[in-house]
This record gives C-alpha cells, sequence and structure tokens, in this order.
C-alpha cells in the first residue's frame, strides 16, 4: 500500500503527480489568511484616538496691518468635485476680512458656487470675470462685486465661463489670461482666494498660473486621497513651466468626522504622506454649512460661535502664519 510524502510541500507543483491538484493548492491559501490579518490590525490600533487632536498646537494671533497689498493670490484646488473648495474659499476669505485683511474671492467655477454663495444670482449679471478674460475693454474692475463681508470683494462667474476654456486655446498666452485680469487688482488686496473647478482644464492652469500658493481641500474619504498625487503632478509641471514661483500652501482636511475609523486613519495616512504641510485645523461635518449657502453668507456671520466658524478661523490664523 502506497505511503503519503511526509512533506507534500516539498513537492514541486510543475510536473508532479504524486497529490491531487487541490492538496497542492490548499497550503498557499492557508499563509494568506495568515498573513492578511496582521496588517489590518495595526492600523485600526493606530487610530483609535482621534489623530487631528494629537496635532494641535498653539498657533499665533495675527498682527495688525495699517497698509494693504500686494495681494498673495492662493488657489483653493482639487479636481474632485465636493471637497469643500467652494465652502472653505468663502469662510476662509471671510475670516481673513476679520483679521483687518483685504480679501478678493475669484469665483473661476462656471457652475458659480462661488457667487450663490454670497448671495449673488449669476445668470442675472450682465459682466462677470468671463468678460474681463476675453474682452479687451472688460477689466476686472468693471466686473469688481463688494459682498455683506466688510474688506471681502467678489469676480463673479456664471455659465458663460464654460465657453472660455475652448475660446483660449487659440489665444497667445492662453495660460496666463486670468494673470493679465488680476494684475492691477493686486496692489488693493492682501489676499486674492481663487475658488478653481473640479478639473485639471485650461481654467486650473490659468488660476495656477497666477497663484503664488495652493491650499488643497481633501475629503477625508478614500477616493479623494486617490486624486491628490495626479494634482501635485499638475502644480509640479507648472513650476517647471509657467510659474516658478507657485508652492503647496497646505492640505485643508474637510468633512471630518473622527467618529469613524475611516476618517481618521485617512487622515493619518495624508499626515504620513505631508506632513507639515496638512494644515493643524480640520474642518468637521456640520450642518451649519448647507445652512450659509441658503442664507448666502459666510458661516463666520451666520453662525458666528458655532464649530465650523471657529474652524475657518483657524485656518486664517495658520495661513497667516505660514506667509
Amino acid at each position: 500500500m502506497p505511503t503519503e510524502p511526509a512533506d507534500a510541500e516539498a513537492l514541486p507543483f510543475e510536473g508532479t503527480t504524486a497529490l491531487p491538484f487541490d492538496v497542492v493548492q490548499s497550503p498557499p491559501k492557508k499563509r494568506r489568511s495568515r498573513k492578511a490579518a496582521p496588517s489590518v490590525e495595526p492600523r485600526a490600533r493606530a487610530v483609535q484616538t482621534d489623530p487631528a487632536k494629537e496635532r494641535i498646537r498653539p498657533i499665533p494671533e495675527p498682527v495688525s496691518v495699517h497698509s494693504h497689498g500686494p495681494a498673495r493670490v492662493i488657489a483653493l484646488c482639487n479636481q474632485k468635485g465636493g471637497v469643500g473648495k467652494t465652502t472653505s474659499t468663502i469662510n476662509l476669505g471671510a475670516a481673513l476680512a476679520e483679521f483687518g485683511r483685504r480679501v478678493l474671492l475669484v469665483d473661476f467655477d462656471p457652475q458659480g458656487a462661488l457667487s450663490v454663495g454670497l448671495g449673488v444670482y449669476p445668470h442675472q449679471l450682465d459682466l462677470t470675470i468671463y468678460n474681463a478674460l476675453m474682452e479687451r475693454r472688460t477689466t476686472g474692475e468693471d466686473v469688481l462685486l463688494k459682498t455683506g463681508v466688510s474688506g471681502m470683494d467678489l469676480l463673479p462667474s456664471n455659465i458663460d465661463l464654460s465657453a472660455a476654456e475652448v475660446q483660449l486655446v487659440n489665444e497667445v498666452a492662453r495660460e496666463q489670461a486670468l494673470a493679465r485680469v488680476l494684475g492691477p487688482l493686486l496692489p488693493r488686496y492682501d489676499y486674492v482666494l481663487i475658488d478653481c473647478q473640479p478639473s485639471l482644464g485650461l481654467l486650473t492652469i490659468n488660476a495656477l498660473t497666477a497663484a503664488h500658493g495652493v491650499i488643497v481641500p481633501l475629503e477625508c474619504e478614500f477616493f479623494s486621497l486617490r486624486g491628490v498625487a495626479l494634482l501635485l503632478d499638475t502644480i509640479e509641471k507648472v513650476q517647471e513651466r509657467l510659474n516658478p514661483e507657485l508652492r503647496v500652501e497646505g492640505i485643508l482636511a474637510t468633512m471630518y468626522d473622527a467618529r469613524t475609523l475611516h476618517a481618521r486613519e485617512v487622515f493619518s495616512r495624508v499626515v504620513d504622506a505631508f506632513g507639515e504641510k496638512v494644515f493643524q485645523t480640520v474642518i468637521a461635518r456640520t450642518v451649519r454649512f448647507p445652512e450659509t449657502t441658503v442664507a448666502g453668507e459666510p458661516i463666520t456671520s451666520w453662525a458666528p460661535q458655532s464649530p465650523g466658524a471657529t474652524a475657518y478661523r483657524d485656518l486664517a490664523r495658520e495661513v497667516l502664519a505660514r506667509a
């Protein structure tokens, strides 16, 4: 009666006939299942506490200013939609204005969400940023609107801007179109914040070419994390070819919910990858932000004592400290 080999795994897979196929295959399945377990547990244990709270350090109070300009231009950019770019542009701008800075917001998204969020109805406008880009006789000054926030102005947008991306293709120095519009306005302001559209098209390239820095709002969710590498690659290309002064101002974690393991884990990975580039301020999920959109004003005036308003004031302190 034939005996079984003492060590089944010692037999090579190719050319082996002494053991059935399923006997040869079964040990590797067991080994894979044993190896998978440890890779999950350390991550789960590492983020049992709130990693955002662990990074909190004192932020210096902003100094008062007695003169204004020239402005530092910051683009809020992420090709993924729904990550809080527009909300952050409005509320960071309002918080900077509270600290005595003059701020210009640029709605550079054809959807016009920034304009709507400040109580402007884009479809009713005769002049928008599109006209300043494409018409020689129209300047940024002609398009400028005052907002309900003292010290904060707006260059509005509407669906007309979507045509600019096609029309600019044949223009000379097409990537510098926005920089030409903003140039005469910079001496009047301390900060210009550009709300970019959720794409990496020609309009976004214009914003990056005109900017000194980039803030990347990043939802604490896995799919948002995946797109950051592509965005940073685009920023690097703009630095090399169009705007050597451009730098990443910081990465802003938005829609953060410390109660979920997934959000804590994503935030930890972002900090591991980008270190001090990640703002210590995180923007938590709250129903207040949709309310402010309906009200047409920033959260700093709609709900001034809310955690969201406090968070954007802290972000403004960080932005001023990094300048």
